[in-house]
């Protein structure tokens, strides 16, 4: 299991490696907003600690990170979404 932390709110949930990162978001009453849905629009763009950006709607948890036990994700809205 994979320890996600959604920022600002401060919410964890555990997640499988695989799993969508839409779910897991929903999974811990986090809303990342969403337009497409095929990762072209960047409204989906979560940013992890590593500073690597990503689009949620198109993404899974990865399980080949350093520690392999914790990601931080910051979620950013734009309020045109």
């Amino acid at each position: 299991m994979i320890r996600v932390t959604f920022l600002p709110e401060q919410v964890s949930v555990e997640a499988e490696a695989g799993e969508g990162w839409l779910s897991v978001a929903a999974r811990a009453g986090v809303d990342i907003p969403t337009g497409c849905r095929m990762g072209s629009c960047g409204a989906c763009t979560v940013e992890l600690e590593d500073g690597e950006e990503i689009r949620a709607c198109i993404s899974t948890i990865a399980g080949d990170r350093d520690d392999g036990t914790h990601i931080t994700a910051y979620v950013f809205r734009d309020p045109t979404w």
